[in-house]
């Protein structure tokens, strides 16, 4: 089966004719219908993140899956051939932008039924690091005022949506090019961020969620409400900064969570929408990764064998 693969950090992946893996106890083949690409492959990628995520080479890329179960490993129940299922894989593991991926039964949800199952791919990381940020660590609720950065973005886009599920007024900030997509998606207000310094547009802000880091985390403060979140995706925050102002920090640490993923593929039947930015063979994964790496996808990245 073809895939695609790191062969060394640095280097651009490449897509490789590599043996179809074969399930063992407790595990899954699944026929691969779509995977979806994250800034996190980038970074894995790159050696940035080889710390927390060591990988051996080569590696075949991706965490992010969406498929039909093709063949059961011994001792796996639940599950039948042909159940269409989504996955995000260990991130040391990867596997998910080939033709067929090895994976642990346990890891597998039951796909969302209103939407093409190659997109579901793009819920198991972005949608559920947005489920993380905005149900579980910053538990916003109505009336509150949250800031969106990047709301294009892929865990932006699940950002905007899931707050404004709570009640909660929505400022994003975008580009003008996308202030339609974020709109549609339920951003009461929008920020070009091209053009204006989000601060001076906003401001008495409960909660900021940061998919940008660097200096927009430092800039973010300045718009948070005293004893207001700021919840960081990228990197952890600087904590003492901000506990300085009177506010509080928190950093989205995403790992794989089968129970949490289950709760995102419930809000995909329920109109949780899933943007996507372009879907790619197989064979053109390789741009399509170069493509994620420059930052400025709206939506997620398919990949689809």
């Amino acid at each position: 089966m073809k895939a695609l693969q790191y062969t060394a950090y640095g280097h651009s992946p490449v897509v490789n004719e590599v043996p179809e893996p074969v399930p063992g106890p407790g595990e899954v083949l699944v026929r691969v219908a779509g995977a979806a690409l994250n800034p996190l492959d980038v970074k894995i990628g790159a050696g940035y993140v080889q710390e927390y995520f060591p990988i051996t080479f080569p590696s075949t890329v991706g965490t992010d899956l969406a498929g039909t179960v093709e063949r059961l490993g011994p001792g796996v129940t639940g599950w039948g051939i042909g159940d269409a299922v989504i996955c995000r894989t260990d991130p040391t593991a990867g596997g998910a932008v080939a033709e067929y991926a090895v994976v642990p039964a346990a890891s597998l949800v039951a796909a969302p039924t209103t939407v093409p199952l190659d997109a579901a791919a793009g819920l198991a990381t972005a949608a559920a690091t947005a489920w993380q940020a905005v149900i579980e660590i910053a538990e916003l609720r109505s009336g509150q005022k949250v800031l969106v950065h990047a709301g294009a973005g892929g865990v932006g886009s699940f950002v905007i949506q899931l707050a404004r599920r709570t009640g909660a007024h929505v400022v994003t900030t975008a580009s003008s090019a996308a202030a339609e997509i974020v709109r549609k998606l339920g951003a009461d207000e929008v920020v070009d961020y091209t053009s204006v310094d989000f601060r001076t547009a906003v401001s008495d802000v409960d909660v900021v969620v940061d998919s940008v880091g660097g200096e927009i985390e430092a800039r973010s403060l300045d718009v948070l409400k005293p004893g207001g979140l700021l919840v960081s995706l990228p990197v952890p925050p600087d904590f003492e900064r901000a506990a300085a102002r009177g506010l509080r920090a928190e950093f989205v640490f995403h790992a794989s969570d089968a129970e949490r993923l289950a709760k995102v593929a419930a809000a995909a039947n329920e109109g949780l929408d899933i943007v996507v930015d372009r879907t790619v063979r197989l064979s053109g994964a390789a741009d399509a990764f170069d493509y994620v790496a420059q930052g400025h996808a709206k939506g997620k990245v398919i990949v689809r064998p």
